[in-house]
């Protein structure tokens, strides 16, 4: 709905014309909401419509690569929310499928869309602290893991649900693809499921090692129950950059009992409301342009791998060479 809700009103060149959602309640909620002029419960079916030019899927994961190759031979431009795919070969297909076909592949990392993230890189870029030696990242969020995020065979965990996020963030300030990862973890917040699922962590922290020398660090969590927490830093050789707070907003209250108080950030929702819009205008600008998206299937193929290096590393206890 974040992307419906931007597509219907907020996206220059584009018009929300279609809702597709094999739930009928969830489709009517939408179709109540949005006012779409065609809704479909089989997407086969939306993609024989011609008037459609592109597609935005946020289907479960188990779905991106059958609905990304379908809308490709169908000639339709794709953006596809992260992570791109179950596996390695399925972001191929897509990507394979998109170049046949002549259509653009976006994949939905928008905190390359965000303004201070992406205030950064250019500052990086320009030289202003040096070569960069060292970035960080981190992500960690409030809410209870739904039940079946305790089985990684299937969720992957946080390096999965959160950490993918990172991954592209590194490799986007370092200029550069990973050449080895090590991750410890532990669960710390669910102690209750232990016995049932021995190999679910909430924690996980990880050091990686560019192919230029650039060193790497992520941290991610699950119900960490304070607050939704993103944040980067890059450091250079004679400087560094910090991206990100804890903060809501910059209100600070100070009270008689002599306690500062400022409102942690509640949602990534609310964080990342304005990358989720450029994020959907980049998409539509390379389609009315011709031009290669910022966020390719390259790009979600490459963090899909690091999140695979990242389990194994985590899982047998050392370090994966890429």
């Amino acid at each position: 709905m974040i992307h419906g809700r931007n597509f219907r009103s907020a996206i220059r060149g584009a018009e929300l014309i279609a809702l597709c959602d094999p739930s009928q309640e969830n489709l009517k909620l939408a179709q109540d909401e949005l006012g779409c002029k065609y809704t479909y419960s089989d997407y086969k079916k939306a993609l024989q419509n011609d008037k459609i030019d592109a597609v935005i899927i946020v289907t479960p994961t188990i779905f991106h690569r059958d609905i990304a190759v379908a809308a490709a031979r169908a000639k339709k431009h794709i953006l596809c929310e992260k992570p791109m795919a179950i596996t390695e070969r399925e972001c191929d297909d897509m990507i394979v499928a998109a170049r046949e076909n002549g259509v653009k592949l976006q994949v939905g990392f928008m905190r390359r869309f965000d303004v201070s993230f992406r205030g950064a890189k250019e500052i990086a870029d320009a030289g202003e602290i040096g070569e960069i030696v060292m970035i960080k990242s981190l992500t960690r969020g409030p809410s209870n893991p739904k039940p079946w995020m305790f089985d990684i065979s299937v969720s992957t965990g946080p390096i999965g649900e959160v950490n993918s996020h990172d991954f592209d963030t590194l490799r986007w300030y370092a200029g550069s693809e990973v050449k080895s990862i090590y991750a410890v973890g532990g669960n710390f917040r669910s102690p209750e499921v232990r016995g049932q699922y021995p190999d679910y962590y909430d924690t996980v922290s990880m050091n990686m090692v560019f192919q230029n020398g650039c060193l790497g660090a992520i941290d991610g969590a699950q119900y960490v129950q304070y607050a939704y927490d993103a944040r980067a830093e890059i450091v250079g050789t004679h400087g560094c950059i910090l991206i990100g707070d804890q903060h809501k907003h910059s209100i600070v209250t100070a009270t008689r009992n002599g306690k500062i108080i400022r409102n942690a950030m509640h949602s990534w929702t609310y964080l990342f409301r304005d990358a989720y819009m450029a994020e959907a205008q980049s998409f539509i600008d390379a389609i009315r342009e011709d031009k290669e998206p910022e966020v390719t299937g390259h790009d979600g193929k490459m963090a899909l791998c690091l999140v695979k290096a990242g389990l194994i590393s985590l899982l047998e206890k050392r370090i994966v060479e890429l």
